[in-house]
């Protein structure tokens, strides 16, 4: 790889390596309440988003070292991506917003609201960002099987986000024999990430 080259792909991690992954998704807003509905789903995307970035990245960033440079000239590796990113940011969003609700109803006192629809309506406003119709099908489905099972007096206490760890292990573009050896890590890395949104929720719900 000659130099320009190099620069190019170092000017890419430094700057649009920290959007790529989900460009649309930036937090662009500062989330100071969480008193209306939207504020709430914003909150959720947001979150989910930024959750699902640092930890794909981070892990592709940390597995693949300085290799990661040459790899964005691969489209296999791009699409493989591209892939990762909206699988896992399925499964984040869910759990978030299944976390938030869970929690507000059981310790805030709000009725429950239609999250089908709520979450329906979330996943519509990623289209114009890349997510796919058969994808929304397909995440809209299992939502609403999680919707029947769901303990809204417990979930928010009971490993809430471990299906976001299950996600991001599963749709890593890494090799199996690889990705085994860092199971733990992976996990643990998506559970600190969850560990600062929970700390920020609960601070920004504090006077609710």
């Amino acid at each position: 790889m000659n130099i320009t080259k190099v620069f190019s792909y170092i000017k890419i991690a430094l700057t649009d390596l920290r959007d790529m992954v989900f460009a649309s998704l930036k937090i662009s807003k500062k989330i100071s309440s969480l008193d209306s509905e939207e504020e709430i789903k914003l909150f959720i995307r947001q979150r989910s988003a930024m959750v699902t970035q640092s930890t794909l990245y981070g892990y592709l960033k940390t597995r693949i070292g300085t290799r990661y440079l040459s790899m964005f000239e691969d489209e296999t590796f791009s699409k493989s991506i591209e892939i990762a990113k909206w699988n896992i940011y399925m499964v984040a969003l869910a759990d978030c917003t299944l976390y938030v609700y869970s929690y507000l109803i059981d310790k805030k006192g709000m009725q429950e609201k239609n999250l089908k629809q709520i979450f329906a309506d979330m996943l519509e406003q990623e289209k114009d960002n890349g997510l796919d119709d058969k994808l929304i099908r397909e995440t809209n489905l299992d939502f609403e099987q999680r919707l029947r099972e769901v303990n809204w007096s417990s979930y928010h206490a009971t490993d809430p986000f471990i299906k976001s760890g299950q996600a991001l292990y599963r749709w890593s573009p890494i090799a199996d024999e690889l990705k085994v050896l860092d199971k733990e890590i992976v996990l643990n890395s998506i559970m600190l990430k969850w560990n600062l949104v929970k700390n920020e929720f609960l601070e920004l719900t504090k006077k609710l």
